[in-house]
């Protein structure tokens, strides 16, 4: 499959803050989608490496900002290619601090809600929070950011762990094939030495233990 076919879906750009374990901690996500209207539930994908996705998990709550095209790279700088346990990463972009101890930002956003966890869905890379929104801005302002707009006027790039990130050059990978269903593992985000015992084919179920190297 063309590996950038995905490219042509929507996708939004916000901020996802939540209790950290010293500081509030805020990452940039594009994955937002709402699943229903009534009950009102979203589901946001977070990376299993990105340190919101364990401040989440702690508190049970996080908030959505929706920046507008308006909102600052350097706010999507400080906060989408830094690490949260390596600092407060919001030391310099302006917001403030729910009671839940969720942080939203405050510079030239759309709105922002705030969201309790109801269930959580783990893939082999990222954990799917199921959420209902609690609490939230009353109006909306300016014209959301699109994914596109990001990209293509912002001229901005995914971070690593971004669902999005796609390597900017063709890496050689090894590849794995399951000696079932002759499915070939190849994955240059997550190499196939990485993935948990537990892991299995998607074509056959077979376990991780048959896959053996590709020639």
């Amino acid at each position: 499959m063309y590996d950038k076919i995905l490219t042509s879906l929507s996708y939004g750009m916000f901020a996802l803050g939540a209790k950290g374990e010293s500081y509030p901690n805020a990452c940039i996500v594009n994955t937002v989608i709402q699943i229903s209207s009534y009950p009102m539930t979203v589901a946001v994908s977070v990376n299993h490496s990105n340190y919101t996705n364990e401040c989440i998990k702690k508190s049970g709550y996080f908030t959505v900002s929706v920046f507008s095209e308006n909102t600052s790279g350097a706010v999507i700088g400080a906060l989408g290619f830094n690490s949260g346990r390596d600092g407060n990463k919001l030391n310099n972009v302006k917001h403030k601090i729910l009671t839940e101890g969720a942080p939203v930002i405050q510079e030239n956003i759309c709105c922002w809600f705030l969201c309790r966890v109801v269930n959580a869905v783990e893939t082999v890379t990222h954990t799917i929070f199921i959420a209902e929104p609690v609490a939230g801005s009353e109006t909306i302002k300016g014209v959301p950011m699109t994914y596109d707009f990001y990209r293509q006027v912002i001229k901005g790039k995914s971070p690593k762990f971004a669902p999005t990130y796609l390597p900017e050059k063709e890496e050689e990978v090894q590849k794995y094939t399951c000696a079932i269903c002759k499915y070939e593992y190849g994955d240059s985000l997550v190499p196939f030495e990485e993935l948990p015992e537990s892991w299995i084919c998607p074509i056959c179920g077979a376990p991780k233990s048959v896959f053996r190297k590709s020639e």
